[in-house]
């Protein structure tokens, strides 16, 4: 479309351009709006022509408003024009077009000469400083408009309310599609990240991970020095299995907050350590820091008591308003007595290392040991981070 100013051009093809930022689209939308405005004001400034006591001083105020119609399109297109001097211009000129009325049309006056065409002052405040700046410029329209005319009408009174509840309201609403659009744009920023996460998961499953198992069990077959590069091999894959299991549950947490389930993958580069989640577990980070010291020290004593690379599961569960982590062994149990023994002799590795720190967060530590093995049972309270 040659020949139309780019803002209207962007106005008129909102569905099938390109989407700029939400404030650029406004303003765009604005141009339009602007145009519109000063015909009606032209219009009806036609028709009342016989309402001026100075017509040709009028006719320039109505030029003079068609030239800044025209440049604040031209300014506003540009979001590094949008400064503080070119709003603040923008409002004094509507506010002088309103005071300038009394002038041109006498006393008495019935309608200013800008009319309506003072929005497009008012909605620029609002897009840019949201409800603040509409709220301001609002009043600052609504006074001038009030201190002219010698008797308040109820039209005027409900043209003056409009503009004190409009204003806040624009910029209210343009507001909250500014954050509507952040958060979309966050969403699909994680969900390509997620995809891409995906993607190298499968590849590196189907490529390195299988030739890795491959030497672990080949090495250990042909023993030897084989043997020691299959239990190196061994040992890259599990911790390239964690590395690939983070990364599937690494999710968008709220400020304050971490991930439990993908906190405690950390834990399964440990020798015969399997951590079991059924999904992402958002806790306040403290909380998942005291667990994570907890899950580890009931692994610790698994390899003291039980043996260096001994199996060992976690399960972490996350509730509505707790959750729940499992520790469990196969070892011979705990024999009865030791752990008093224990505190009486000053090692307090069980009582405040486990049952301490879940203590601390208000939780509940149950201990299950036997002959088919020992299972921690830890549950603490889920609570909002602060």
């Amino acid at each position: 479309m040659p020949g139309v100013p780019a803002p209207v051009r962007r106005a008129a093809t909102w569905w099938f351009g390109p989407r700029g930022t939400v404030e650029d689209r406004l303003f765009s939308w604005l141009a339009v709006l602007r145009v519109v405005l000063l015909a009606h004001a032209i219009a009806l400034n036609v028709y009342r022509r016989d309402n001026f006591v100075h017509p040709l001083g009028g006719a320039a105020c109505l030029a003079a408003m068609a030239a800044w119609t025209a440049f604040a399109i031209w300014a506003y297109d540009d979001r590094t024009r949008r400064e503080p001097w070119l709003l603040g211009a923008d409002l004094a000129t509507a506010v002088g077009a309103v005071l300038l009325s009394p002038v041109l049309k006498g006393d008495g006056l019935s309608a200013t000469v800008p009319a309506y065409w003072v929005m497009g002052a008012l909605l620029a405040w609002a897009i840019h400083w949201y409800w603040l700046g509409g709220l301001a410029a609002g009043v600052c329209i609504t006074v001038s408009d009030l201190s002219i005319r010698q008797h308040v009408t109820q039209a005027n009174y409900g043209n003056a309310f409009l503009l004190l509840i409009g204003g806040p309201i624009v910029g209210f609403a343009v507001e909250s599609l500014r954050r509507m659009a952040e958060e979309r744009d966050r969403a699909q920023r994680d969900a390509a990240a997620a995809a891409e996460r995906a993607r190298l998961a499968r590849a590196v499953h189907d490529g390195v991970l299988q030739v890795l198992g491959l030497v672990q069990r080949r090495g250990a077959e042909l023993g030897g020095d084989a043997a020691e590069l299959g239990r190196l091999a061994g040992e890259q894959e599990v911790v390239l299995r964690t590395l690939i299991r983070e990364q599937d549950q690494v999710a968008p947490g709220a400020a304050g907050t971490t991930d439990l389930a993908a906190a405690l993958v950390h834990l399964e580069s440990r020798p015969g350590v399997q951590v079991v989640t059924s999904g992402a577990v958002e806790v306040a980070a403290e909380v998942a820091t005291e667990l994570v010291a907890v899950v580890a020290a009931c692994l610790d004593n698994v390899a003291r008591h039980v043996g260096p690379g001994a199996p060992a599961w976690v399960l972490v569960e996350g509730f509505a308003d707790r959750v729940e982590i499992s520790v469990r062994d196969e070892g011979p149990g705990i024999p009865e007595g030791r752990l008093e023994r224990a505190a009486a002799d000053g090692r307090l590795g069980v009582s405040q290392s486990i049952r301490g720190r879940i203590a601390d967060l208000g939780g509940e530590a149950r201990l299950t040991t036997g002959a088919e093995g020992t299972e921690w049972e830890l549950s603490v309270p889920r609570v909002e981070a602060p």
